[in-house]
Formats: structure tokens, sequence, C-alpha cells
């Protein structure tokens, strides 16, 4: 079956028991036993849930993966991912990264005698050179948060079997419906469902999907050791966004190749970050990897950093606010927001500049998202 149609019907099949065609919300935290140790497949909902398991099975299938498990967020689901390692252990993570990783990893895992490098993701060799013999993991994004760069997952693969460590992709920003990293020979994939997956933002929630066995069963027992886990609301209303993930994509990315597009063309505009724009360094790559360019840009304004707040200042469809991917059009700003536990230096040596602007591109209508955006660059 075609994405559309699994994402619909894979681990939802119509109640057996009322015919509902929709998948209940098993509002139960336990469940009867029939005596100690023989239950109907469920013991207590920290451990499962139906509701939660019809999610798992139905992202696994998405990302084509064989074993899918939710976390109660997506930094919740990264941390389950560097729960793998132990003291001693070695992280390559790419130097693009989501700020709340970048301080998960400074700041927790690091205490725990983690240690970590971070590699240029403009350079595929700088992973390779940066793996060691303590390195087990290379975490990436692909594309990039907030530079909206594309990193080649299959040569990456390629380094991390030959160093014979895990390659793990968050690929929150393109969505399993533009992207599918363990086609490409990723180990793991990594989602924050808050974003595109649930798409509504009125959620908050993360994902993990594997192929092998004993890294989901490592995974699984930690997802019920820490207890991180979405309840069965949240799961529910994960699966609802689900079904309309693919129509949803297609019109995320239309919009945001039109505003790309217009914004290149701006004289008030420095430099736009897009990967369907032709002219974007890593075109090529994303062209090859991904079957769309989904809805996340960013651009650099011309002017004084005061300009930035004129222009949020006289938004009035774009909200600024963190988060992304959904329905309503988001904008922010990286060195105050998502990005504000890196030092200046840091935010600045990757690129973060301090007119840097991030926009997460709803499915409103592309003419007004437009008009907004033009009368607020008229007052910068």
């Amino acid at each position: 079956m075609r994405f559309e149609t699994r994402a619909i019907h894979d681990g939802q099949a119509a109640d057996e028991k009322t015919g509902a065609v929709i998948v209940p919300i098993y509002l139960t935290s336990t469940y009867q036993q029939k005596a100690v140790g023989k239950h109907r497949g469920y013991e207590y909902s920290r451990t499962g849930n139906p509701t939660r398991n019809a999610l798992e099975v139905a992202l696994a299938s998405l990302e084509e993966g064989k074993y899918g498990l939710a976390f109660a967020s997506g930094v919740a689901a990264t941390t389950a991912v560097f729960n793998l390692l132990k003291t001693g252990d070695h992280i390559v993570a790419g130097d693009d990264i989501y700020g709340g990783t970048y301080r998960l990893l400074e700041k927790v895992f690091k205490k725990w005698g983690v240690t970590i490098t971070y590699a240029d993701v403009d350079d595929i060799n700088s992973f390779e050179k940066a793996v060691s013999k303590r390195t087990r993991l290379i975490w990436i994004e692909t594309p990039t948060n907030p530079l909206l760069k594309i990193i080649d997952i299959k040569k990456l693969s390629k380094i991390a079997r030959e160093n014979n460590v895990f390659l793990a992709v968050d690929n929150t920003f393109a969505s399993p419906y533009f992207q599918k990293p363990l086609l490409s020979g990723a180990d793991i994939v990594v989602h924050s469902t808050t974003k595109y997956v649930s798409g509504h933002s009125d959620i908050i929630g993360g994902a993990v999907i594997v192929n092998d066995e004993s890294v989901y069963n490592d995974l699984k027992f930690y997802q019920n050791s820490a207890g991180a886990v979405p309840g069965p609301w949240d799961s529910w209303l994960v699966l609802r966004g689900l079904k309309t993930l693919a129509v949803r994509m297609r019109a995320h990315e239309e919009n945001a190749l039109y505003l790309a597009k217009y914004l290149n063309s701006h004289s008030k505009v420095d430099k736009v970050y897009y990967p369907g724009l032709t002219s974007h360094k890593d075109y090529a790559v994303a062209k090859k990897q991904m079957s769309g360019f989904s809805g996340m840009l960013s651009f650099e304004l011309k002017g004084a950093r005061q300009e930035v707040d004129k222009l949020f200042a006289h938004l009035k469809l774009f909200t600024l606010a963190e988060s992304l991917g959904g329905v309503e059009s988001l904008i922010s700003y990286p060195a105050g927001m998502t990005h504000i536990s890196m030092s200046r230096e840091e935010r600045l040596k990757r690129g973060i500049t301090d007119n840097f602007i991030r926009v997460s591109v709803g499915i409103e209508n592309k003419i007004d998202l437009k008009n907004d955006l033009a009368n607020a660059l008229n007052s910068v």
C-alpha cells in the first residue's frame, strides 16, 4: 500500500468488539488479569496501551521500519536514544542541531561521562575524522535546524557501518512523507511528533523507529523503565494527525517554496535558506534523498538587530512562537528562542546570526502569507 493509505489504515483496524472505525481512546491505567501473569496483552499503561500501540505500529509503517516507540516528547525520544550509550562512550553530532538537543548533550549527558564531538555538516568527511574507538553513535538532523542544511544519509551511513557505530537521524523537519532515513541506511529515526506528524500544535510527543530487534528491545526497556510515554489522548491526537499528513505536507511545501522564492528576490532580505531553491548548495542532495522539501525556511534580514523586532511587530498571520509543523504559520528568532541555550559565540560559529529568522510555513493561502510578509518588510 502507498503512504496515504497506510497512514489511515496501518495499526488502525476497526475495533473488533464494536466495529468502531476509529481507534478507541483507552483511558485506563491498568488492566484486569485472569490470573497472576495471565493478561490480554496489556497489564499497565506505562508498559503498553492499545491506543499508543496503534500509533507505534502506524509510525513504524510510515518510516518503513519494523518497530516504533512513542514518547512523551521529542526530547524524551532523543534521551531514549542517548541512553543506549554508557559512561565513556562518544557521540559524533552534526554541528547544526536543535538547541534542545545541544542542551541535552552539553548539560546532561556530559555529566554522565559521555563525550561529544560536533562535526561540520557541510563536510561529510568531518564525521569520519571525528569518529574514535569510543564512538558509538552518529547523530544528525537533515534538514538541519535552523540552517536547513542537507546531509547525505547514504554516504554517512557508509561511514557509520565501516566504523561499527549507529547512525541516528532526527527526521522531524522532513516528516516520513518526504524522507525515510531507514531506507537510506540509517539505524534509528527520531521524531518530535509535536511537529508535522501531529500537525495541529495541540500535543507534545516524540517517537523512535528502528529495524534492529535488539536495539528495539533496549529502547523498549528504557521506555518502560523511565516512563516518559504519551497518554492515550495524546496518542490518539497524533493518530488523527497522521491521517492527513500527506495532504498537509504537500501544502506546506507549496507555500514554503512560494515564500522562499519571494524572499529570495526581496531587497531587504540578505539570504534565504530553503533546500527547495535550486540555488541552495545542498539542492542536489535534497532532490536525491527527499521526495519533497517540506515547509521550513529561514532567512537573514538586512539591517540592524532591531529591524527583526520591527518585522515581528508588524506581522498579522505569522505568529511569533517556538515550535513548528502546525497548520498555522509560525515565525521565530532562534538566537533568543530555540537556540538560546547556545552561547552567542557558538551560534555565530554555526551561522545563526543576530538577524537570523526561522519560519514554519503553514497551510494558509500563500498569497495571504506573502502579503503579510510584504507588509511587515515594508516596516523595516
